[in-house]
């Protein structure tokens, strides 16, 4: 597909109506800052009619990954004349009432998380049977092309895992505690049954309640004193894995703290060695495509992979890569 030129821009345009609700509450006034900094700059690379499009998600309050996806669907929305709207909710009946709210509205076009897929079937048949194109992401790619979507941008959670069982035995490590901090979602579930296919060594699950911090140290600590061979502890989110350190620092315990995702504070500790190594799915392209493939979508026709996702992880990124990367952390965008 050919590429209009890009403006290198960030731009917050327009909110969810009541009809939406739950605007998303996540990001820290650095994020802010910019994107605001950057609206006043942003204009659209094209002349395309000014289409609406909802993205929905299953993100919890507080997660940063989603300010990162966000960043790169705000851009994309600008260079193609997109009004861009957020709404997210982590209960699965509330992320698929979001969507019958977009439905409602008559947008153009959603973008939709299937973290519990089965929550969102009859919300996503519904938008199709509406005539509204539906481009899933982050999650539910098993799923996406039986609902109907036009494709599915992320990366394969089963094959990042496995990246990371190989990644734990090249570094020698025997024992592992794999930490989802999101019951019932597939994706995280994938991820750690893929760490345990590929790891020669032992693998354990911890489930604990990622919206609330306190109780997510106090049972890794509690694992981490109980267990002293477990020698590396895997986070499934980045906002998870200087809670994990914590936890290690507070036990006592010796073992590598490592994490899927990525986030300015991984990057840094990355560098400094305080983790190990991080797994990076590109939330920023997952953003950006999803809303630029939709725009291409309702102007040209054009549908992208061929019913298969399009893949933008896993990368393992080590101390060797940080310091390349901290810029583009430090501005959102990785």
């Amino acid at each position: 597909m050919a590429r209009i030129r890009t403006w290198a821009v960030f731009a917050l345009t327009g909110a969810l109506s009541l009809s939406l609700g739950a605007c998303s509450s996540t990001g820290g006034k650095r994020a802010e800052d910019a994107r605001k900094a950057a609206a006043a700059q942003g204009r659209a690379a094209v002349n395309t009619p000014r289409w609406t499009f909802a993205m929905i998600t299953h993100s919890g309050d507080g997660d940063t990954f989603w300010d990162i996806v966000q960043n790169g669907a705000r851009q994309a929305a600008v260079k193609d004349n997109i009004n861009f709207l957020y709404s997210h909710d982590d209960q699965a009946q509330q992320q698929a009432q979001l969507v019958d709210a977009a439905v409602d509205k008559k947008v153009d076009g959603i973008i939709v998380t299937l973290a519990k897929p089965d929550a969102m079937k009859a919300a996503v048949a519904r938008a199709e049977k509406a005539g509204i194109p539906v481009i899933t992401v982050n999650s539910g790619s098993e799923e996406s092309k039986a609902f109907g979507a036009l494709a599915h941008i992320g990366q394969d959670e089963s094959v990042a895992g496995e990246a990371v069982g190989d990644e734990l035995n090249a570094r020698g490590r025997k024992k592992a505690l794999c930490v989802l901090h999101e019951q019932g979602n597939v994706g995280h579930e994938q991820r750690c049954d893929g760490v345990a296919k590929t790891f020669h060594g032992a693998l354990q699950k911890l489930y604990v309640n990622g919206t609330n911090m306190p109780d997510v140290q106090s049972a890794i600590e509690a694992k981490l004193q109980a267990d002293t061979s477990i020698d590396s502890v895997v986070t499934l989110g980045a906002p998870y894995a200087d809670t994990a350190v914590k936890a290690k620092g507070d036990a006592g315990s010796k073992a590598e703290i490592d994490t899927f995702d990525l986030n300015a504070q991984v990057a840094a500790e990355l560098k400094n060695g305080t983790l190990g190594f991080a797994v990076d799915q590109q939330p920023y392209l997952q953003g950006y495509e999803a809303v630029d493939l939709l725009w291409a979508y309702k102007y040209n026709g054009d549908v992208l992979g061929g019913g298969r996702p399009v893949l933008t992880g896993p990368q393992i990124i080590t101390k060797d890569q940080a310091s390349a990367l901290a810029a583009y952390t430090e501005r959102g965008t990785r």
